[in-house]
């Protein structure tokens, strides 16, 4: 009995000292980005250089080391159907010229792929579990998803934003208008951007940035980035933002702290979407009913 003690005890105090090592970072910035068969390999291009070109931006790196800590960690990976996530890069710390030098340049260095369906409710469930093994001790949780469709497979995205908000994680958006069918034939969804702000972002101070196109698609996250970074939440223009970095302003100065009403993530939604969060799923049943006389499954 008393060696359990004794080891109870021991592996107490490494757990606790192992939570004391964990670096502090002013953000965990979780970076999902949509490689459904909607997306064709010039599009995921595309998308993939928007985030290179945004982490060798002077802006975006000045933000990044003007926080309280100097540092953020950041996680990148790929989502189509409810079973596939691909990470292409963990955790990794950025606290330097250096090191976000280095993701830009992994990051620009992984292949392109392309997959079938689209399910923003499993890159969400993922997202959980990858912040469930951060090996750094956030000031602020944001999941960042990006695509050109609604939820088609998997669970219902509403469920699932609930469970990512009852973790404290924010979610934010960036949805690609695109206004041609995709290659399966399914229409276009002018409404994407309201799809996205009602039923996909939430928590305190969550936004969606629109891409009016892929080719508007670096512009987008460069802003959205600046935004998350420097945790503005929804503005029309970034133009303060840069000006306080430019002059050297420590952005914890332009910052509204959390007040203790924002602990439950999961009041910050915005309900009302008038077609339904499920209208992908129910989308993706009519269509499919109508050209092969059965579901996608």
């Amino acid at each position: 009995m008393r060696h359990l003690a004794c080891l109870l005890a021991f592996l107490l105090s490494a757990s606790t000292a192992l939570a004391q090592d964990k670096a502090e970072v002013d953000l965990a910035l979780a970076l999902a980005i949509d490689i459904s068969g909607s997306i064709d390999p010039d599009e995921a291009q595309l998308q993939r250089q928007g985030y290179v070109m945004a982490f060798r931006d002077p802006a975006i790196v000045r933000a990044i080391l003007s926080g309280p800590n100097g540092r953020i960690a950041v996680a990148y990976y790929e989502w189509s159907d409810s079973w596939m996530q691909k990470l292409l890069i963990d955790w990794t710390l950025l606290d330097s010229e250096k090191s976000i030098a280095a993701f830009a340049s992994k990051l620009e260095a992984e292949p392109i792929s392309i997959a079938r369906r689209t399910s923003i409710s499993g890159a969400i469930h993922y997202a959980v579990s990858l912040f469930g093994r951060l090996p750094y001790d956030p000031v602020r949780k944001v999941l960042d998803i990006s695509g050109d469709g609604s939820n088609n497979d998997g669970g219902l995205v509403t469920d699932l934003r609930t469970e990512a908000l009852k973790q404290r994680i924010g979610i934010n958006g960036l949805p690609i208008m695109n206004d041609r069918p995709n290659p399966f034939g399914f229409p276009a969804e002018a409404d994407l951007d309201q799809y996205y702000l009602h039923c996909v972002t939430g928590g305190p101070r969550s936004f969606v940035e629109v891409a009016k196109n892929f080719a508007d698609f670096p512009r987008a996250v460069r802003k959205k980035l600046l935004q998350e970074v420097a945790d503005l939440g929804p503005r029309p223009d970034i133009a303060r933002t840069e000006l306080a970095l430019r002059d050297g302003m420590n952005l914890a100065q332009a910052r509204r702290p959390v007040s203790a009403q924002e602990d439950d993530y999961t009041r910050f939604v915005r309900p009302g979407y008038e077609p339904g969060c499920d209208v992908g799923e129910r989308r993706s049943r009519e269509f499919w009913q109508r050209r092969f006389g059965t579901s996608p499954d």
